[in-house]
């Protein structure tokens, strides 16, 4: 588990959802969704398959619009300038047809920080400096995972959603990923991180947000999840049970 991240402007939070909703299909995947997230550091969002993790995170990062119920930053929705204080890794990366370098730069230049120092830093960090001039889509899944976070770490954002972003990688890249998320936190980076991974949970996490049949049934310290869930559901999901 992580230790509490050093203090930084947070101006987003606190982030309130309420009575939030989601349909698709006909059916309904959020289901009056109730959530506060108060404090900076690592919150991990677990739950079975299909619960409403992915949709939650897309919900929150204005990337959808709900059916009804409402998320504000610190009393503001999620509109343009709030996106832009944002970053989101996928499980599938999106990259530029451009060197790996070049990804990582552009957005530098976007925020008008390009400069040599920096670029070489999160390549770095990303383990990705001898492949600085190497076609981004060359890379192997890990290391375009890898590249993907480095070119969210590049927008200095107040607020980081990754989904699942370690899934099905290697324990190299896998390593890489949460060495880099955990230095973000401890910069004051509020993390919002979707995974099934108990164990990377475990590691990670300050806080932990269980979902099911799209609702937040259990919220609490990461500590207190993992040694006492309150839900039946939690404590089956941990327990290594099928969660219908």
């Amino acid at each position: 588990m992580l230790d509490q991240p050093m203090a930084k402007s947070a101006s987003q939070l606190p982030l309130t959802v309420t009575s939030l909703c989601f349909n698709a299909g006909g059916a309904r995947l959020i289901n009056g969704l109730d959530l506060v997230l108060t404090d900076q550091g690592l919150t991990v969002v677990m739950g079975p398959n299909g619960a409403g993790k992915s949709l939650l995170v897309r919900l929150l990062h204005g990337l959808i619009e709900p059916l009804s119920g409402s998320i504000t930053w610190n009393g503001q929705s999620c509109g343009q300038a709030t996106r832009l204080r944002q970053a989101m890794v996928f499980q599938k990366p999106v990259l530029l047809r451009r060197s790996v370098a070049a990804n990582v730069d552009f957005v530098l230049r976007l925020k008008g920080a390009s400069n040599r120092e920096r670029l070489n830093q999160l390549l770095a960090q990303a383990n990705l400096k001898d492949k600085a001039d190497r076609p981004a889509r060359a890379l192997s899944g890990g290391e375009q995972q890898r590249l993907a976070l480095a070119r969210a770490l590049a927008s200095d954002p107040e607020v980081l959603f990754l989904d699942e972003p370690t899934a099905s990688l290697d324990p190299s890249s896998t390593q890489v990923i949460e060495t880099a998320i955990a230095e973000a936190s401890r910069r004051g980076v509020k993390i919002i991180l979707v995974t099934h991974d108990a164990g990377q949970a475990r590691r990670l996490a300050n806080d932990v947000v269980f979902i099911h049949r799209g609702a937040v049934i259990e919220h609490s310290g990461a500590e207190g999840f993992f040694k006492q869930p309150v839900s039946i559901a939690a404590r089956d999901y941990l327990a290594g049970k099928l969660v219908i």
